[in-house]
């Protein structure tokens, strides 16, 4: 695929045509050998080490997959037991690594990952829930129910699934997808809410429809990203699996209607654009985009209602996000650090709160988005 508007990343920094997805997979090797030095078993990690994954499938290159089992074994003992992760918390955070941890048991067939693999899935089946039996976040964060979780429990839930043969609940994970999109999503603009509280008693909760009050990108990133993953786990032909594409295409619909008008990219708070203060997110924006490049490979979207959105929103991508140091080691620019409600700072979910959380560089959450956004547009522009 030509393309004439190369010229819009700083030419120093490279283009779409540049091999963003091994550069950015040897600036993993090459700057983070040690990928949490603190020894956390942080979700971000997993979501670094599936672009790494993604990269490992596409290239063969045999260091990829090293570097994954390296760091996942500073965590999971000889005995599958995982170093830092917290069952009685019940937190989804905590189920995310477990994606990784499937792809190392694919592929060396070793006991310890799948030993691990079930004490996460264990959880699932423990996991608190809301009355419609949705899943808590956190046991910390009773009848709540965020867009993130999806993406960090629900894929997992149903990938393991498939992988060891159980053929009895993913009824429930499609039930997972349809209940968090129904208590979430707004008629009004299409979007869904970064949350919800079923109580409606929460200091951030609408007190009629227990909604966060505001729309946030790398939330809604999670969402969309979680919707096209799941797809290739369920049944082909189902009606609630209809159902979930349908509920994506409508979500994606919504986002284009939003989405920055010059460079198809999106805002922190992603329907407030005009808003001062407000700024083009990476890590979200990635999201999305990661989404579409993988539900267009997959056949789930029509490349004629989206093939030319997403080829016009990558680039610009990476002139905003993307830069290059003299080493060749890739940076991801522009990631809000953290957002989430409540708790022990008692985040409220307004505006003026999500614009003050920090935006940093190179933090997983944006650099695992962008080694799968680059995986998937390379087989775009082979």
């Amino acid at each position: 695929m030509d393309r004439k508007d190369d010229y819009l990343m700083y030419p120093k920094y490279g283009s779409v045509k540049t091999d963003w997805p091994n550069l950015a997979a040897r600036t993993m090797i090459n700057r983070e050998p040690n990928m949490n030095p603190k020894g956390q078993w942080a979700y971000e990690d997993g979501l670094m080490l599936n672009g790494m994954y993604a990269i490992y499938k596409s290239t063969g290159n045999v260091r990829y997959l090293q570097y994954i089992q390296d760091n996942l074994d500073r965590f999971i003992t000889d005995q599958g037991q995982i170093k830092g992760y917290h069952y009685g918390e019940f937190s989804l955070d905590q189920i995310n690594n477990g994606k990784a941890i499937l792809d190392l048991y694919e592929e060396t067939h070793q006991n310890k990952y799948k030993i691990a693999a079930t004490t996460l899935y264990k959880q699932l089946l423990n996991q608190p829930r809301t009355a419609g039996g949705i899943f808590w976040h956190k046991k910390m964060y009773p009848y709540q129910v965020w867009l993130d979780g999806l993406y960090m429990g629900a894929v997992f839930y149903a990938r393991y699934q498939k992988l060891f043969g159980i053929q009895d609940r993913l009824d429930d994970v499609m039930a997972q997808f349809l209940g968090a999109y129904q208590v979430t999503h707004d008629d009004k603009t299409g979007l869904c809410y970064h949350a919800y509280d079923e109580k409606h008693q929460q200091s951030w909760a609408n007190k009629d429809t227990g909604h966060s009050p505001h729309f946030w990108t790398r939330s809604i990133g999670w969402f969309v990203m979680a919707m096209v993953d799941v797809l290739e786990y369920l049944p082909e032909i189902s009606p609630e699996r209809a159902q979930i594409l349908d509920n994506l295409k409508v979500l994606l619909d919504a986002l284009r209607k939003v989405a920055e008008p010059i460079t198809c990219l999106w805002y922190q708070i992603t329907d407030e654009g005009e808003r001062p203060m407000n700024y083009l997110e990476s890590s979200g924006s990635f999201m999305i985009l990661n989404a579409l490049a993988k539900a267009l490979r997959k056949g789930y979207l029509s490349e004629t209602d989206w093939g030319d959105f997403l080829d016009e929103a990558y680039p610009n991508a990476l002139k905003q996000f993307v830069s290059t140091d003299q080493h060749q080691n890739v940076n991801v620019n522009k990631v809000v650090y953290t957002c989430g409600l409540g708790g022990a700072r008692n985040r409220d979910g307004s505006f003026a709160y999500y614009i003050s959380e920090p935006v940093v560089v190179n933090d997983h959450k944006g650099m695992g988005a962008f080694l799968m956004l680059s995986n998937e547009m390379k087989y775009r522009f082979e």
